[in-house]
């Protein structure tokens, strides 16, 4: 019963939904239909709804039959009623037909009448529309032809205003004529070809003021040198005829016009080149290609030539070509608005500082000659003054001469080294002769010299010093003089010269003139007369150090006792030469006694003395007076030194003569001969050969000879050994070994030896002796050095 329920519920809701689907298909569009039949298909009684479906089919159809049947009589009257319509509009359309004909031709004559009229009124509205146009057309075809000759002309300027003109007031009034059409395309070219035009003439230009940048520069740095002289002029020459003369008035009689840039360069191709530029709306455009143009030249202006330090033309060149650069940019600066500006100038500026600076530096290093040198340092201030006139700033320059300075006082010394060096290798280094008042009076005034004693002396009579004192002493002042040269100009103040001028001399004496008269004391041909001469002219040459102060202090006004003065050191450099001379003396004579010493000839086996001392050593003596002799203007303590000197060196080598390994024996004999010539030493020093000894001070060179000799001439060993070391022993000076190898030299000739005579007797008691001294004396020696 349930399951036969549940059927008939379900197929009660089938044939609803079928009712329902049938009711949207008959409601529903055509396009829509689709998702209605799918939920058909969908289902599983697809059949069911096709036999519902063929039933409603059946029942529309019915209904239409039913609907034609009642309306089919109102058809048939509708059919009748048209036919009859038909009839009448046939016979309306022939008289309509008939009425057009007899119309067409009667109006045939008015259409062909009204036809020329038309035709005469087109032509006549054609004529005047003509008329207007050509007046359009035709001030546009003038102002073509006068922009055509006026670029023919090259009046580029004008020819871009006139077209301007022409593209925005007159083109655009007949702008639909296809010859204005081929204008407005060729107005761009025609902007073009200006443009092209302009900046050709522009590289015109930019080539011509680099070929004339030089011409230019020395144009400029004319005019710098005439002020420059016109204000020496007015400075020192400021009142004429009872007034002050103005710079006018010296202008006019100078004769100063000289060209400037704008009277030599054309500078119009610019002017006009920007004007166009800037109607064009490219300025940007062309102040960016001038100034990476000109900062080009700028570089290749700013390159010297390889050899511009050979000659001052080549610096001189150089310095034109980049005052011309900067000159004709300061006149672009004041003559253009914006062209070139302030901070591009200083821009270029400080690279040409730079690489000019680096440039001197380099070639300058190369001059030798100090003319040169100062010839540049001239050319580089006026060339500073110069662009300093155009408002450069050019402190670094002036810096820079600072440095050129102490090359220019290289060159300097060098030329002075050979100076010098040619004024003493041509000095006799003999006193000076004079024979009347006016060579004194010369001399005199060459070097500051006062002697009152030398005054008095009748003529002829010598100056204590030889040529090369007032040679040298003037030289210095040369140098001096050269120094200050160098300094004129520069804006230095009078403290910074002087300071200066003293360095540089002070290089000069303490560096040049020491190296030359070090190499005249040191060479090998120098006589000891030379020497004692060059030791009076130094002494001299220091006396005049306080001259020069005073000749420095009077051309620069700057008094030696101000803060911070450099002084000279010219005292030292003196004392130095003189010092070296009087080492070289000492040196000299002691090589003078070792030559006469290689001609002593002992014979250390003689039994009995000579009578008197030995020749070579009489010969010496005879040498060390005569030299002594020569010392007398000396100053006392050098030829007492010398003469020291000289006596301990002999009596060093007579020492070292008498203890030599090659003499392995001698005999008493010997020895007193040795003492013969020892005695004549000490008479020498007795009997000064130079003055200012005191007491025997001189003999005390020759004490340790005289206590040896002494010691074995009398055989004075008991006194010896027993006071040994006591400060008041009488032979103090002789040294235990000193002693130990003369006595084993007279050891084996003691047998011949006349001091043994008194010990013959006993031969045994004789060797015992000696060897009992030596034993001592061994002695002696191990204590010392314990």
């Amino acid at each position: 019963m349930e399951r036969g329920k549940m059927a008939e519920l379900e197929s009660l809701e089938t044939a609803a939904e079928h009712e329902r689907i049938l009711r949207e298909i008959e409601s529903t569009d055509t396009a829509c239909i689709g998702p209605t039949l799918r939920s058909v298909y969908d289902g599983e009684e697809h059949g069911r709804f096709m036999e519902k479906l063929e039933a409603r089919i059946r029942n529309h159809d019915r209904e239409i039959e039913k609907m034609c049947n009642f309306h089919y009589q109102g058809f048939v009257d509708s059919i009748t009623e048209l036919l009859k319509v038909r009839g009448e509009a046939q016979k309306l359309k022939n008289q309509v037909t008939d009425t057009n004909r007899k119309l067409q031709n009667e109006g045939k004559e008015l259409i062909i009448a009204m036809e020329e009229l038309k035709q005469c009124r087109l032509q006549q509205r054609n004529i005047s529309a003509t008329v207007d146009k050509l007046t359009l057309c035709l001030p546009v075809l003038e102002m073509y032809s006068k922009l055509r000759e006026q670029m023919k002309s090259k009046r580029h300027y004008p020819a871009l205003k006139t077209l301007e003109h022409l593209e925005h007031t007159y083109l655009p009034q007949v702008s639909h004529y296809r010859f204005c059409k081929i204008m407005v395309d060729n107005i761009p070219k025609l902007r073009e070809e200006i443009k092209e035009v302009s900046m050709s003439d522009l590289k015109d230009f930019l080539e011509s003021i680099r070929k004339h940048s030089d011409k230019i520069g020395e144009t400029a740095m004319k005019q710098a040198q005439q002020q420059r002289n016109l204000d020496s002029i007015v400075s020192q020459h400021p009142r004429i005829s009872g007034g002050k003369k103005s710079k006018k008035e010296v202008c006019a009689s100078s004769d100063l016009e000289v060209p400037g840039a704008q009277d030599l360069v054309d500078f119009s191709p610019v002017y006009r080149c920007l004007h166009i530029y800037s109607v064009l709306g490219a300025r940007e455009t062309f102040e960016s290609y001038y100034r990476k143009q000109r900062r080009k030249q700028a570089r290749l202006v700013l390159q010297p030539p390889s050899n511009m330090h050979e000659t001052l033309d080549g610096y001189r060149k150089y310095f034109n070509q980049i005052v011309g650069f900067f000159v004709v940019e300061d006149h672009i600066l004041h003559t253009t608005q914006g062209l070139v500006n302030r901070a591009y100038i200083d821009e270029l500026w400080e690279m040409a500082l730079s690489k000019t600076i680096a440039a001197l530096r380099t070639h300058s290093s190369y001059c030798s000659d100090p003319s040169l040198v100062l010839d540049l340092k001239n050319l580089i201030v006026l060339f500073a003054d110069t662009l300093q006139g155009y408002g450069f700033p050019v402190n670094q320059l002036f810096d820079m001469l600072l440095e050129i300075q102490d090359q220019y006082s290289e060159t300097l010394l060098k030329k002075w080294s050979g100076v010098f060096r040619n004024i003493l290798d041509s000095d006799n280094y003999s006193p000076i002769p004079v024979t009347n008042e006016e060579v004194y009076k010369k001399i005199v005034g060459q070097f500051p010299f006062q002697d009152a004693e030398l005054e008095k002396q009748p003529f002829p009579k010598k100056f204590p010093f030889s040529e090369f004192v007032p040679k040298v002493y003037n030289q210095i002042k040369e140098f001096i003089y050269a120094c200050l040269k160098f300094s004129e100009d520069l804006h230095l103040s009078s403290t910074e010269v002087d300071d200066m001028i003293r360095k540089s001399t002070n290089l000069l004496l303490t560096r040049t003139l020491s190296n030359c008269l070090q190499n005249v004391i040191k060479r090998k041909n120098v006589g000891l007369t030379e020497l004692v001469q060059i030791i009076i002219n130094t002494t001299h040459l220091e006396k005049s150090c306080k001259f020069l102060e005073e000749f420095i202090t009077n051309i620069t006004n700057v008094l030696p006792e101000t803060v911070h003065t450099t002084k000279l050191y010219g005292t030292t450099t003196f004392k130095d030469a003189r010092h070296a001379a009087e080492e070289e003396i000492y040196t000299n004579l002691n090589q003078k006694i070792d030559q006469f010493l290689q001609l002593a000839d002992y014979d250390w086996m003689a039994m009995e003395p000579g009578s008197k001392a030995s020749d070579y050593l009489v010969d010496l003596i005879g040498f060390l007076r005569s030299t002594f002799a020569v010392f007398t203007h000396l100053p006392g303590k050098v030829a007492q030194t010398a003469c020291m000197s000289a006596c301990k060196h002999l009596s060093t080598s007579l020492m070292q003569l008498l203890l030599e390994a090659e003499v392995r024996q001698l005999t008493l004999g010997a020895l007193q001969q040795f003492n013969l010539d020892v005695e004549e030493c000490e008479q020498f020093a007795r009997s000064g050969p130079v003055p200012g000894f005191q007491g025997d001070t001189l003999q005390l060179a020759f004490i340790d000879l005289r206590q040896l000799l002494d010691l074995f001439i009398q055989w004075d060993w008991s006194t010896y050994l027993a006071d040994y070391g006591q400060p008041t022993c009488k032979y103090l000076r002789v040294n235990p070994t000193t002693a130990l190898i003369l006595l084993e030299k007279m050891r084996d000739t003691s047998r011949k030896n006349n001091v043994f005579a008194q010990f013959r007797k006993n031969e045994r008691d004789k060797q015992k002796l000696i060897d009992t001294v030596a034993k001592q004396l061994r002695s002696l020696i191990n204590s010392h050095h314990s």
